[in-house]
């Protein structure tokens, strides 16, 4: 039986994807956990804080609750890796999946109990840290930490896709669903509770291995980790990197993070270097190219684009390049110039792996995988500063020297090579200023969608539809799609004219660089995916002209995004005069006031067209643009909607060509435009539907 690579490379992306679903907690109670233990530092803040007083107690408080997701670790991997692997029924899979995981335990635990010797293990013995030991859910048991929790958590998905929809009998109906699904699992934790009483304790003691083997690697271990961390980024594989050494027992109990944060005071009070406390935490400097790199890569971007873009490209670049340093997502910068420059960021991995190994070179270790916000000033460079300002001086130092490094690199491969990233061809910087415009249009002209809405409609009609989707499910900032047939995909251009920041298309694995509102985009695309089809019916309906002149097919507009019906399905007009009018009767959804070059409507039928007038027309900011509408009005097909003055438009520079889409084309199957003939404005049919 032969393998497909594209079916692993699948299967591996959407594993990656979900086990990020709480990996997202972290950084938020990531910082709650290190805000507390900053305002409970006599150091920092004086008598105050000292043990006993008021403001200490509700500190003290607040810490312990934002302990949760950290003494809870397990637990949330196996709630929540369900959510983005189960391809049906996530809540209940979730359910089921806690059920079984705490029944693996509870088996363990007995047979520990039982024949804790015959297995190697002293469960006589405290579930302390170094005792091989813990407790899940009160439960006490082996310390199988998140790699036991995701192993579970895996199988339980499994059983809840093979037997949550099996038919049983009507009598015995009540075991359908979920609770067939924990029955399966109840007895298949039996054997595998006893494999890991066999085989776990000699892991713990690799594993143990495997930290000294890491922590002593020194500078080349720190900067493969890094290098490989971050070179993985396009495939989504990057996951598999990081989440071992910052969540898991890679090269300490626990992971980076809940480590750092359990010795933080113990650090903070020390006078000892870094290096010497905490030599591991050098595997957790890989947040660094993205405070000190990003910067760097935005400037060489603006000052390598063409004068007359750099307006554009800086408020492309700059907003990405300050979430990175802030927040620590990186993609929607870096897929600004990985797919028409994919050698820089081969360069920019690199420089990533040399700046961590630099830094840890020169005695600078901490909890820095993240961005400023979420890591660096709450969980290190605050609560630390007092004993180990000479460090952080000496990492800013090195930083900014590599934020020079990076531009004058990049900026020199760029020149050099001609490469074309945004700003320096033709229409790269307009493709992503189409997206600013078009969630515009969607802010203020149709009430009944939002962005996401149309978003994740555009990117559905983009993957070939419903019918082409096998799965779905996402990380951070992607949503990770399983296709069938991946010749169906249109390319990057389709999906950022819609607000992606870029597309990786591996095989039949696709991933839509979204963003940090990838969850919500998800949601909706699950959504579309379940609602049935419309059926196919005769026309009834049809559309008239809206300006007089040639009509040509939607494919021959030049704008791409418009021509690769991203938006839309529709036509155009080139026209002879200036009046646009309504193609058929309904209401007035939206009118672009400021500029007069785009209005909205809905038809009678409740079908939404989008009339853009002219192609970048924006920029005249209204002048020749005269409305006779305003949002609200009820019009008749033929009412004069709009006068354009044609040759102030083509004075401009401008061309006038008068644009119609249908923004819910896919609810109308029947919609045909018919072919390329001269039209007059609210006489000669151009649609049915």
């Amino acid at each position: 039986m032969t393998i497909s690579k594209d079916i692993i490379m699948q299967k591996v992306q959407r594993f990656g994807g979900a086990m990020f679903t709480p990996v997202l907690m972290f950084g938020v109670f990531g910082i709650f956990v290190a805000v507390s233990i900053l305002c409970t530092n006599p150091m920092i803040l004086g008598p105050i804080a000292e043990k006993g007083t008021l403001w200490y107690s509700f500190w003290y408080i607040i810490q312990e609750g934002a302990w949760t997701v950290f003494r809870q670790m397990p637990l949330l991997f196996a709630i929540g890796l369900p959510i983005g692997l189960a391809k049906k029924n996530n809540a209940r899979a979730c359910m089921e999946s806690f059920l079984i995981y705490i029944i693996f335990n509870y088996f363990m635990s007995a047979m520990l109990s039982l024949y804790g010797p015959s297995f190697g293990v002293d469960f006589s013995q405290e579930a302390v840290a170094g005792s091989g030991l813990t407790l899940v859910a009160n439960i006490k048991t082996l310390d199988t930490g998140i790699i036991g929790a995701i192993l579970i958590a895996t199988l339980s998905v499994w059983l809840h896709g093979k037997f949550f929809d099996v038919n049983l009998p009507e009598s015995l109906g009540i075991f359908r669903g979920s609770s067939l699904v924990v029955i399966a699992g109840f007895w298949l934790m039996f054997p595998i509770a006893l494999l890991f009483c066999i085989i776990w304790p000699q892991f713990q003691a690799a594993i143990a291995s495997l930290q000294g083997f890491l922590t002593g690697a020194g500078v080349a271990g720190v900067w493969i980790y890094t290098f490989l961390e971050r070179i993985l980024i396009p495939t989504g594989l990057h996951h598999f990197i990081y989440i071992p050494f910052i969540f898991g027992p890679a090269v300490v109990d626990n992971g980076i993070q809940v480590y750092w944060l359990q010795h933080l005071q113990e650090f903070a009070a020390s006078t000892n270097p870094l290096i010497e406390l905490f030599p591991q935490g050098g595997f957790a400097l890989h947040g660094m190219s993205k405070v000190f790199g990003c910067p760097g890569i935005a400037l060489a971007l603006y000052y390598t684009a063409k004068p007359e873009n750099r307006k554009k490209v800086g408020a492309l670049v700059f907003p990405a390049a300050a979430v990175a340093v802030l927040c620590g997502i990186t993609e929607p910068l870096e897929f600004t110039f990985l797919f028409v420059a994919p050698i820089l960021f081969l360069v920019h991995a690199i420089l990533a792996g040399t700046l961590a190994a630099t830094m840890y070179f020169f005695g600078v270790t901490g909890n820095f995988g993240g961005g400023i916000l979420d890591c660096a000033l709450f969980q290190d460079w605050i609560p630390l500063f007092h004993n180990h300002w000479m460090t952080y001086a000496t990492q800013i130092v090195i930083g900014l020297a590599f934020t020079c490094i990076w531009f004058f690199v990049f900026r020199f491969m760029i020149l050099k090579l001609d490469l074309k990233t945004p700003g320096r061809g033709e229409g790269e910087a307009k493709l992503y200023t189409k997206a600013d415009y078009k969630a515009k249009v969607n802010g203020t002209g149709q009430p009944v969608q939002d962005e996401r809405d149309v978003k994740a409609a555009a990117f559905l009609a983009a993957l070939g539809g419903k019918e082409n989707i096998v799965d779905v499910t996402n990380c951070a900032t992607r949503l990770r799609v399983t296709v069938k047939d991946d010749t169906k995909v249109q390319d990057s251009n389709a999906f950022m004219a819609h607000g992606a920041h870029g597309l990786v298309h591996n095989g039949r694995a696709i991933q839509v660089i979204v963003g940090l509102s990838v969850p919500q985009i998800r949601e909706r695309f699950e959504t579309l995916l379940q609602k049935s089809e419309p059926q196919a019916a005769a026309p009834t309906a049809e559309l008239s002209a809206f300006a007089t002149g040639q009509l040509i097919p939607i494919t021959e507009v030049p704008d791409k995004a418009f021509a690769s019906k991203a938006m839309g399905d529709g036509c155009a007009i080139q026209p002879e005069d200036g009046k646009v009018t309504a193609p058929a009767s309904g209401e007035i959804m939206m009118v672009m006031e400021d500029t007069g070059h785009a209005i909205g409507l809905r038809l009678d039928t409740g079908m939404e067209i989008l009339i853009h007038i002219g192609i970048d027309t924006v920029n005249m900011k209204g002048d020749g643009f005269r409305i006779f509408v305003k949002q609200g009005d009820i019009v008749k097909k033929g009412d004069l909607l709009a006068n354009v003055d044609l040759d102030k438009v083509h004075q401009a520079g401008y061309n006038s060509i008068v644009i119609m889409v249908s923004t819910n084309c896919n609810q109308y199957p029947a919609l045909q435009f018919c072919p390329t003939q001269h039209v007059t404005a609210g006489e000669q049919r151009i649609a049915t539907y």
